[in-house]
């Protein structure tokens, strides 16, 4: 499959939280940080995604804000 995003990481399902149509998931990454996805309940289903479970991470923002401290 190929993807747009070009910003990807390697991460490990660390929870899952299933709620009546979307379902919250984080995941270890490197550097000992964390990373949270919100997904529907059946993209869940549908790649079977379980706790220790590997997978990559695509990173993509359609908007960048720069805020400029005074």
């Amino acid at each position: 499959m190929r993807v747009g995003a070009r910003n990807q990481l390697k991460g490990t399902v660390t929870a899952i939280t299933r709620g009546d149509v979307m379902a919250q998931i984080k995941f270890a990454i490197p550097a000992e940080s964390t990373m949270g996805s919100v997904i529907t309940v059946e993209s869940l289903d549908e790649m079977e995604l379980k706790i220790g479970d590997e997978v990559l991470l695509f990173v993509k923002a359609i908007h960048v804000l720069p805020v400029k401290e005074a």
